[in-house]
């Protein structure tokens, strides 16, 4: 039988009385956890370099909005695959899962679906984000194509080197050149380094997350850049963040925009100062809090990006 009907609760540290745990029949409630429904973050950081890449394209082309169907596929894509993708890393880590306070509550370690139900289940979200990604340009299937090598290494890497974030951030900011490509139908240099600034933005803000399991991590064996900064991790977000953000400046002279993207990206370096100002990498709620805030920073440059699109086509 696919379908669980053993709900044993919501996972630790999911959204509490989300409508996950409120509103779906309990044999659904373990799938929705398995793709972390109740936990959009993770869902809005894929989406957020797809968007910024969306508005950066239509500045280029002299559009004034990011094309608003593609902007439609990118979001089913971007909740398709993130669940696709937390579902393959939950079957390949059941093993870790088990040992970490945080984590055993997860469907599979607590005994609420099979592997073989996880399987069947990230089958179906693979073929919603297929079927999404044939909606575009031959050049963007291609290159969606690539994006599932990275996502396919991402969950080992834990295993073997301390910066997991990094293969993380090959995988996340994949977007970055999916938004340019499914315009022009190719990739030029302002996608690239979008790309590259989102790899930064990505090992900073999975950094701090990571920061909430370094104790259990150091116990089981698990590497991460959280444990192999320590108490040099304000200095390495500041190194991550600058980077990410004189990339994405770049990026953005490179496509032609004007006061507004630059404002945006401004205001954004901004809100990750404050991130760095204010963490303790010794609490891990307020951790979480602070790798949750990064929704609003990509609110920030997707406003500045598009509102600088808006002028730059009104004033043509």
């Amino acid at each position: 039988m696919f379908f669980s009907t053993k709900d044993t609760g919501p996972v630790a540290d999911a959204v509490k009385k989300h409508w996950v745990d409120t509103r779906l029949p309990a044999g659904l409630r373990p799938y929705a956890r398995l793709a972390r429904w109740e936990r959009p973050i993770g869902w809005w950081l894929l989406l957020w370099p797809c968007w910024w890449s969306a508005a950066l394209a239509a500045i280029a082309a002299g559009n004034g909005w990011p094309n608003p169907w593609h902007m439609l596929l990118f979001f089913v894509g971007a909740v398709a695959m993130r669940g696709a993708g937390c579902t393959y890393n939950d079957i390949v880590d059941v093993d870790i899962d088990e040992q970490v306070e945080r984590t055993r509550s997860r469907p599979i370690p607590a005994g609420q679906v099979t592997k073989t139900q996880a399987k069947i289940f990230l089958v179906l979200q693979a073929l919603v984000g297929l079927i999404v990604l044939l909606q575009f340009n031959t050049f963007s299937i291609a290159l969606g194509v690539v994006s599932l090598v990275p996502v396919a290494v991402y969950p080992f890497m834990k295993r073997i080197t301390n910066w997991p974030q990094l293969f993380l951030g090959f995988a996340f900011s994949w977007g970055a050149l999916m938004g340019w490509a499914a315009v022009f139908g190719e990739l030029s240099l302002a996608p690239v380094l979008l790309y590259i600034g989102g790899i930064f933005w990505t090992i900073g803000y999975d950094t701090i997350y990571a920061h909430q399991d370094k104790e259990d991590d150091a116990l089981v064996g698990v590497k991460s850049t959280a444990r192999l900064f320590g108490d040099k991790t304000r200095p390495a977000l500041i190194a991550l963040y600058a980077l990410a953000s004189i990339l994405f400046a770049l990026a953005a002279a490179l496509a032609d925009a004007g006061p507004a993207a630059f404002a945006g990206i401004l205001l954004g370096a901004l809100h990750l100062g404050w991130q760095i100002v204010v963490i303790d990498i010794d609490d891990g709620e307020q951790c979480l809090e602070l790798f949750r805030s990064n929704k609003i920073y990509g609110w920030i440059l997707f406003a500045g990006f598009t509102v600088d699109a808006l002028i730059s086509w009104m004033f043509a």
